[in-house]
């Protein structure tokens, strides 16, 4: 599994709520097991648009997709569209 690199504002995002250290160590499992459980990856609604989600803590979530990969198809990518506060409301 790769992740892409992402937006500058997401980066932002993370070093302003001092998510940098969740976000590696998350990073780090997801890429080495998607379904490790301190996750929760999710398919989010509504699920035909192949959108998921996993936890960086209780409060925040990454949002990505799937890419393919543009030179080795065998390779797993996604790509983080979006970081939140999964209870905002």
């Amino acid at each position: 599994m790769k992740i892409l690199r992402f937006h500058q504002e997401l980066v932002e995002y993370l070093i302003k709520r001092g998510l940098v250290k969740k976000f590696e160590k998350q990073s780090k499992l997801f890429t080495a097991n998607i379904n490790h459980p301190s996750l929760g990856a999710e398919l989010l609604e509504p699920k035909y648009l192949r959108i998921f989600s996993f936890r960086l803590d209780r409060k925040y979530r990454a949002i990505f997709i799937f890419r393919a990969h543009e030179t080795i198809e065998t390779i797993e990518t996604i790509e983080i569209i979006d970081i939140n506060n999964h209870y905002r409301k």
